[in-house]
């Protein structure tokens, strides 16, 4: 009652506030007296960096010591690994697994390096797992370190929350540009803004962890007179594991997700090699080296999972538990992998051999060329791919677009206060209105919308089918257990990689942007909604069949108002991940804030790509706030 009242009294204001806005401030697009030109000082800080990156003391005694040490650190695990060898390298992946996973998973961690040799992308493999490798040790040590920091402080937790929101919704191709203008193409800048795109996690992890300590055991800690020093590393860190554990497991994720984006600054590897194929349309090089990518991701995501899981179980359970003390079984890990690369320098095999490479590459593309012969247009009846990205172009994106760029820009501002307001609180309300101001203060008023109209029609999209999906695999079945795995790549794919099949498919345009984007949203929706229906009370469940309710009765009238809170959280997460993905959409003739970005990227304008970046930082935080509305509401509320 209290929330329809609450909707009526916003809806009324609403009207109120159109009607004085149609006679006060009539229509058109942003006005331009209301915008900054920014681009003046940031060319002038970009010609500074420039001119002053070679003699300027804060170059030569600081940032070229870092990058130095950047350099000096990935070569020295990349010939750790050349020195291994294949077969060394192989076997410290099976051991180390099964030291901290079990049997089962060390199989699948040899298999999945014997995959990357047989792809013929050993040495990119190798590459770019050095180069991740250092990027992940400081990803999870500055994580650590600003999580420490917001876990013990309030202050600074209130502080660091909009900085790591930041780095998480600035778009890569953004900082991207600053990075390199200090550093340069190569390896440091590649290593740096890795660490800036997988820090947040791990600090976000390590503070939920300290924070969430059991005041009990810190009560009794404090009580036998442990000083805040002893009850940091004796009770909070201990009972922070699994937090600090699942961090380590997002920074991994989250910097194997941006190998191929950093390929564009010269950090090579796998990353390089999905990029020339991007650049040539070339599918079948493309997945030969995205696959490592993918089969690197998953065995990293579920050894670390396991190893999280066995946190607190007896040592017994795992598999240094059968009659080995745990130090004796490393001894004999590191023993057999010495012995296994002592082979290989022995008989001259350090190196995958060549003969056991299979070429992946022209079938698939033979594949490709025979679908994009078949199926991109022509088809009777249905019509090609490139006829429903036709349509769906001109009967979708071009009337969303020209619809939001036709709205009053007081009315757009209106709209997403009333929305915020709607589901939110005030300070809800005015930090999306502010959000969405700055981006007409930033002056891409028309670009932004253009975005907008395109995430919009793939959330739409994506939600569609992520709902269906996801009610169906909560039944579990058949169709869970075909589901799991494709998911699984999916979620582990590189955004980069979903081009190239829609590109082939779809043509160039703001349409394979879109479609690329669902794709990589759609199995975190899938996911989160399956097991919010899962969480159900069983009792409600039970009760809803005793009354005879079918399926469908069960499902629109018990599950998905129970499962109301997960729901919402599928919606935010596929509003934020359709994003970064229409932003890369940039590449392949998506336009607006992603082609800019991209452009400031290419030409080395800083004011253009920091602006575009900024304006998607706006954009992102404007629908994170219309679309996740129940933690805020939660906490305002016990303060009202």
């Amino acid at each position: 009652m209290l929330r329809r009242r609450r909707g009526l009294l916003i809806g009324a204001g609403a009207a109120i506030l159109l009607v004085l806005g149609s006679a006060l401030l009539g229509g058109g697009s942003w006005p331009g007296g209301l915008t900054a030109d920014v681009s003046v000082p940031l060319d002038r800080a970009g010609d500074w960096i420039i001119d002053n990156r070679d003699d300027h003391p804060l170059f030569l005694y600081f940032l070229g010591h870092v990058s130095n040490f950047v350099v000096v650190s990935v070569r020295a695990v990349y010939l750790l690994l050349l020195t291994l060898g294949w077969a060394g390298v192989t076997a410290a992946a099976g051991l180390l697994a099964w030291r901290l996973a079990g049997t089962r998973l060390a199989l699948v961690s040899v298999a999945a390096f014997a995959v990357c040799g047989l792809l013929g992308m050993w040495v990119p493999t190798m590459q770019t797992l050095a180069l991740m490798a250092v990027a992940v040790l400081a990803s999870v040590l500055l994580g650590a370190l600003l999580g420490l920091a917001a876990g013990l402080s309030d202050r600074l937790d209130r502080v660091l929350r909009p900085v790591l929101d930041t780095m998480q919704v600035l778009p890569a191709f953004a900082y991207l540009l600053p990075v390199v203008l200090v550093f340069g193409i190569g390896v440091p800048a590649a290593v740096l803004a890795t660490v800036v795109y997988a820090a947040p996690p791990m600090a976000r992890l390590t503070a939920l962890g300290l924070r969430g300590a059991d005041p009990g055991v810190m009560e009794a800690a404090a009580s036998l007179g442990a000083t805040g020093r002893q009850r940091l590393l004796t009770a909070r860190l201990p009972l922070a594991r699994k937090e600090l554990l699942l961090g380590v497991n997002q920074a991994i994720m989250m910097a194997l997700g941006m190998a191929v984006i950093a390929s564009v600054i010269g950090a090579g590897g796998l990353g390089d090699r999905v990029y020339q194929a991007l650049a040539s349309v070339d599918v079948g090089a493309a997945l030969a080296a995205g696959v490592p990518i993918v089969l690197l991701a998953v065995v990293l995501d579920r050894v670390t999972a396991a190893a999280g899981a066995r946190i607190g179980s007896a040592p017994a359970a795992g598999p240094a538990g059968r009659g080995r003390t745990p130090a004796l079984a490393s001894a004999v890990a590191v023993a057999v992998v010495a012995a296994v690369a002592a082979a290989g320098h022995l008989t001259g095999r350090l190196g995958w051999p060549r003969t056991w490479a299979v070429d992946t590459a022209g079938p698939v593309n033979r594949a490709v060329d025979w679908m994009t012969a078949h199926l991109y247009s022509g088809v009777p009846v249905v019509g090609g791919t490139a006829d429903w990205a036709a349509r769906f172009t001109t009967g979708v994106l071009n009337p969303l677009r020209s619809g939001l760029q036709w709205l009053p820009w007081w009315s757009v501002l209106l709209a997403v206060g009333a929305l915020a307001l709607l589901i939110g609180t005030w300070r809800t309300a005015a930090t999306a209105v502010l959000a969405m101001a700055a981006i007409g203060v930033l002056g891409v008023w028309g670009p932004a919308l253009d975005t907008l109209s395109q995430v919009l029609a793939a959330v739409a999209a994506t939600l569609l089918l992520g709902l269906a999906l996801g009610a169906a695999a909560a039944r579990g079945g058949r169709l869970d257990r075909v589901l799991r795995p494709v998911l699984d790549v999916f979620q582990t794919l590189p955004q980069f990689v979903y081009l190239i099949p829609v590109v082939a498919l779809f043509g160039v345009g703001r349409a394979p942007a879109v479609a690329a984007a669902v794709v990589y949203a759609l199995p975190a929706v899938v996911r989160i909604t399956a097991q919010g229906l899962r969480a159900v009370d069983p009792g409600a469940m039970e009760s809803a069949r005793s009354l005879g309710a079918t399926g469908r009765q069960q499902l629109l009238q018990v599950q998905l108002p129970l499962a109301r809170p997960a729901l919402l959280l599928a919606v935010n997460q596929g509003v934020v991940l359709v994003l970064a993905v229409v932003v890369i959409g940039g590449l392949v003739g998506g336009g607006a804030l992603g082609y800019d970005a991209v452009f400031g990227l290419a030409q080395g304008d800083l004011a253009t790509g920091l602006v575009a970046g900024a304006a998607i930082v706006c954009l992102g935080l404007v629908l994170d706030r219309v679309t996740q509305p129940t933690q805020r509401r939660t906490r305002t509320g016990k303060g009202a």
